[in-house]
């Protein structure tokens, strides 16, 4: 189970937002590069990154942010958030970024996903985002009558490499992840699941490692800035667990 710590990007600074609102914003790093840097020495194996204005604008925002970062560290990211189409999905590729996530497209159009995961096989995955069990769109400003499960289950043949489902209610709030519907999900599919949205401690690590369920990795990000989840214990304690 691989920890994947969050880095969202605002207006090219690191922040955590509360319930995915952007008025209610906390700065943590002008330099994105710098909590890279620190998750890279504290033996983390991955990034989350997301570029939070493109979601919303349906493009690109934060790109030097992202360059930045990813010349800053040797470890892969995954990058979600603006991406609509095959060329800059394809574009971020080329620049280091290892897995694009998908999520608005994945609703507005599941070809572009299908194509994608053909193209680029292992380097897509799929961001499903839900507040009260339906999925949630365009940085998570529109609603829609999809659930996470119908959502997940239309790319069960993609070839998508992993499922991101975020409970938009738990994001940034520090209550704790909703592990019962993380584990139903990743019960009901094939795709790898990473869990996301609320994980504040490393009980909640635990429950998401024994839920029962074979979780590919967990996404935290307000924790391990203001120090309730230290990153290297975080990482070495979900890498020395057993499998679930």
């Amino acid at each position: 189970m691989i920890l994947y710590p969050a880095i969202d990007l605002k207006d090219g600074r690191c922040v955590r937002l509360v319930h995915g609102d952007m008025a209610q914003e906390t700065v943590f790093h002008d330099d994105p590069a710098e909590p890279a840097r620190e998750f890279q020495q504290a033996g983390c194996d991955w990034l989350h990154l997301v570029d939070l204005n493109g979601a919303f604008e349906g493009r690109p925002v934060n790109g030097a942010a992202v360059e930045a970062i990813l010349k800053a560290v040797s470890i892969p990211a995954q990058l979600g958030g603006g991406v609509r189409d095959m060329a800059v999905l394809e574009t971020w590729l080329e620049k280091g970024v290892r897995r694009i996530i998908l999520g608005t497209a994945a609703v507005r159009d599941p070809a572009f996903v299908r194509a994608a995961c053909k193209a680029h096989p292992g380097h897509i995955a799929v961001g499903i985002d839900a507040r009260d069990g339906k999925v949630a769109v365009e940085g998570w400003a529109e609603a829609t009558e999809l659930s996470v499960l119908e959502l997940a289950q239309r790319f069960e043949d993609a070839g998508v490499a992993a499922i991101i489902y975020t409970d938009i209610n738990r994001d940034g709030a520090m209550q704790g992840p909703n592990v019962t519907a993380t584990a139903e999900l990743a019960k009901s599919i094939r795709i790898p699941v990473i869990a996301s949205g609320g994980v504040s401690s490393m009980e909640d690590l635990a429950a998401l490692k024994n839920c029962g369920a074979p979780l590919d990795g967990v996404i935290s990000g307000r924790a391990l800035y203001d120090g309730r989840i230290n990153p290297n214990e975080a990482a070495r304690f979900l890498r020395e667990m057993a499998a679930c």
